[in-house]
């Protein structure tokens, strides 16, 4: 798990656990799953809100919701000890509009009466919560057996609680002939809560013009200590082309932050090359390297995927061509805008350097291929009939069998099945880009799926 995850799970987080007014069960039992799930939650580092006392009936239930909600946090966990009112479930799902992660306790253990019956009440709650149309993770274990689950459950609630209250935007429109990236506000609204905002592509270029030159020159200055060369055999990359990329990025970060946009695709092509002369790669780059969800091509969908790998802590990722692919390996290539993190060391025999794009020398792009040797997970959503879906699958980065450039990662796919895979995903709808993650994510992508109400593939 990586420190970024970690950190997500810091976050400050809601905590209801129910009592009894009733005699019933074992209390005994019950004072001692309390007790251990609130060590349990401090030691993972959540800030809690609620966990210090227990709620017993409708009036209680309320009120601790109304503190939880005044502190804005980010998830609700509920706990029940000892079966629980299945009708507060309704009451919770009506003041809490976003995914509960549901912490179900185990019986005591050894011979004799049923002691709390907490699975159960979770396992009343899940299906009161499915037939609701309200999403829920669950988590089933003893206080000290369940950390990373429970982080998990609470990182997958809070970017879909993030996602419902974020602006994703697009400059200009997808790239001609790109059909398959167009944007359906309406159905990005409905899944994801996602506002969305169309911005002006001449606007936007009028920017970049505009960007005074104190702050192109202090940025080129930050370039600079990149420690980036220059790729030989390519067009020349002069004072000037890198200055153009620090308007482009510098740009990007300004309409961001101005219209409070957390997501952000950009056409590329052809206008801003052509009107601008140079394209914005080498800026992309750098914005995703520093952890900006944002895409190039106008894709909308692409950049909703790398605002989901950010919120989850795993970063925006490097989105990317199918480029060609075997029975068991697939080889990714994109013009040149990976993250630089997600490249070979800078300075190494096989590290990132700026160049000219393949495809007529035009200037900026990031040359190098991606790091190897690592677990990767290759991620997608789309829209496709009315509605969402999402694909990840896990794969080992490996070295290549040939040298491009812009940026290119060749993987071995657990399980192989590569051509069958591919086959399925088409007829599914999946368009040409794909998300590259480092690490194994599968299963947090098949979970916010599930939450949001994609269809997963």
């Amino acid at each position: 798990m990586t420190e970024e995850v970690r950190e997500m799970g810091r976050n400050k987080v809601g905590v209801l656990i129910f009592g009894r007014k009733r005699p019933g069960f074992d209390q005994e039992w019950s004072a001692a799953i309390r007790e251990g799930c609130r060590k349990t939650l401090a030691g993972l580092g959540f800030t809690c809100v609620g966990a210090d006392g227990v709620v017993l009936d409708h009036e209680s239930v309320v009120a601790a919701l109304d503190a939880i909600k005044r502190e804005g946090c980010s998830a609700l966990i509920v706990i029940q000890p000892s079966l629980a009112d299945g009708q507060f479930a309704l009451t919770v799902s009506q003041r809490w509009q976003d995914p509960v992660v549901l912490w179900a306790t185990p019986e005591r253990p050894g011979d004799g009466k049923v002691s709390s019956c907490s699975l159960v009440g979770q396992h009343l709650w899940a299906s009161i919560f499915r037939q609701a149309g309200r999403g829920f993770e669950l988590v089933y274990g003893a206080a000290e057996e369940v950390g990373d689950e429970l982080r998990r459950a609470v990182t997958l609630a809070s970017v879909v609680k993030r996602l419902r209250n974020a602006k994703v935007g697009l400059i200009g429109g997808h790239a001609p002939g790109f059909i398959d990236l167009a944007a359906d506000p309406f159905l990005i609204r409905k899944t994801f809560g996602l506002e969305f905002q169309a911005l002006s592509l001449p606007q936007f270029i009028e920017r970049v013009r505009a960007v005074p030159e104190g702050e192109v020159k202090a940025d080129l200055e930050r370039v600079r200590a990149l420690g980036l060369g220059r790729t030989e055999d390519r067009a020349a990359v002069g004072d000037d082309a890198l200055a153009m990329n620090s308007r482009y990025y510098l740009s990007l970060k300004d309409v961001m932050a101005e219209m409070s946009l957390e997501a952000l695709a950009l056409q590329c092509w052809p206008d801003l090359g052509n009107l601008l002369g140079e394209w914005p790669y080498f800026a992309v780059s750098r914005l995703t390297g520093e952890g900006e969800a944002v895409s190039i091509e106008g894709d909308v969908d692409g950049a909703i995927g790398g605002l989901v790998g950010k919120l989850a802590g795993i970063g925006p990722g490097f989105l990317t061509d199918w480029l060609e692919h075997d029975a068991e390996t697939i080889f990714f290539w994109h013009p040149g805008m990976a993250p630089l993190d997600m490249c070979e060391a800078v300075g190494g025999d096989d590290g990132p350097t700026v160049g000219g794009h393949f495809n007529g020398a035009r200037p900026l792009v990031v040359d190098g291929r991606l790091r190897i040797g690592s677990a990767v997970t290759i991620s997608r959503v789309w829209r496709c009939d009315g509605r969402y879906h999402a694909m990840a699958f896990e794969a080992q980065a490996v070295a290549p069998r040939r040298q491009v450039t812009g940026n290119s990662l060749l993987v071995e796919v657990d399980g192989g099945g590569v051509r069958a895979r591919f086959d399925g995903l088409l007829h599914a709808g999946l368009p040409h880009h794909v998300t590259v993650h480092f690490g194994r994510h599968s299963e947090m992508f098949r979970r916010l799926a599930r939450l949001v109400g994609a269809d997963w593939h």
